[in-house]
């Protein structure tokens, strides 16, 4: 499969009264065409910086993206005007956001809002557009679409708005979906029916989907890669399997042992990974996680670790995997 999107050194800082918070601090991955991958990590890791940073919608005047290349289908996004980049969403790329109430129009019925964007990426008549949109909401599974289009938001429960967010987001069937905590403000029932909706779509209508989530239980039966996020940066990479199977970062350890298990004995208690992560007004100059890692050693205070490739394309940003460190291991 070709590569749909690749993001490289991507660095985006908030400048704030306290100083500049370098949010995300070089990034890099890349999304197949029709592949799913989830993008994981604590609150404040960076990971919904790096999606509206690749919508190009992080916030004027604030924000600065100091350094990276966001290239998709050959086209740096980074280098667009405003004006080109407003083709690109909606139909070239979509983003579903965490709380629906608050991304849809609360003035503007359920119909016309999905209508909106037909219009102006497909130039196509409004009356087709109405038609399209019923089409759309009985594709997310919305009961009595025809009825349902003449609604708005309050009138829809926090399922259905995150529906109609989903078929908003696809009506122009565009090649990569974010999906930015989709299922947050969801009772456990609906996440799941939320979360095999997005995988049955996906695979339906061959979009990209990167799922960002702070919760790596979520995304074992959605997406075939992981790329897990902390401190604003990426710390591990990986298949699916390889990185529930055989984590090799401690921070992806420490996430894996926060998640309930039916295999485990009931009495047994989950581990929370103790302390914070930095501050990223002022990021540690080594490993970011060294503060927190059980296996810290006196190079991770100083030097940061380069992300390597560890085996079967399975990459970590830790010492403990360099080949330095496995000689020294050896020879001790």
């Amino acid at each position: 499969m070709a590569k749909l999107l690749e993001v490289e050194n991507l660095h985006v800082s908030f400048h704030t009264y306290a100083g500049e918070v370098q949010a995300v601090r070089g990034v890099s991955f890349s999304i197949k065409e029709g592949e799913a991958v989830a993008i994981v990590g604590e609150s404040g890791c960076g990971k919904s910086v790096t999606a509206k940073a690749i919508m190009r919608l992080l916030p004027p005047g604030i924000t600065d993206i100091k350094e990276g290349d966001i290239t998709f289908n050959s086209s740096n996004l980074l280098n667009l005007s405003e004006k080109k980049m407003q083709l690109y969403r909606g139909k070239e790329m979509s983003m579903i956001f965490q709380d629906p109430m608050t991304s849809l129009n609360p003035t503007m019925k359920i119909g016309d809002q999905i209508a909106e964007g037909l219009m102006k990426h497909n130039k196509i008549s409004s009356k087709k557009a109405d038609v399209q949109a019923v089409e759309l909401l009985r594709m997310v599974g919305i009961p009595e679409p025809e009825r349902r289009v003449r609604q708005y938001p309050h009138e829809f429960s926090g399922g259905m708005r995150q529906r109609a967010m989903i078929a908003i987001a696809l009506a122009c069937q565009p090649k990569l979906l974010l999906a930015d905590e989709p299922t947050t403000a969801l009772d456990v029932t609906i996440q799941a029916q939320i979360l095999e909706l997005l995988k049955e779509l996906q695979q339906k209508l061959g979009t990209s989907l990167v799922l960002i989530t702070h919760d790596l239980g979520v995304v074992a039966e959605t997406c075939e890669r992981v790329v897990v996020m902390y401190a604003g940066q990426v710390v591990e990479t990986g298949k699916v399997e390889d990185i529930f199977n055989t984590p090799l970062h401690p921070y992806t350890q420490g996430l894996l042992k926060t998640i309930p298990r039916i295999d485990l004995d009931r009495k047994q208690t989950l581990e929370p990974i103790p302390g914070t992560p930095p501050d990223l007004l002022d990021p540690p100059k080594g490993c970011a996680f060294f503060a927190r890692c059980p296996y810290a050693m006196k190079i991770c205070q100083s030097e940061t670790p380069e992300l390597l490739e560890i085996e079967n394309k399975q990459l970590a940003r830790c010492w403990l995997h360099h080949p330095i460190a496995k000689r020294m291991y050896k020879e001790s």
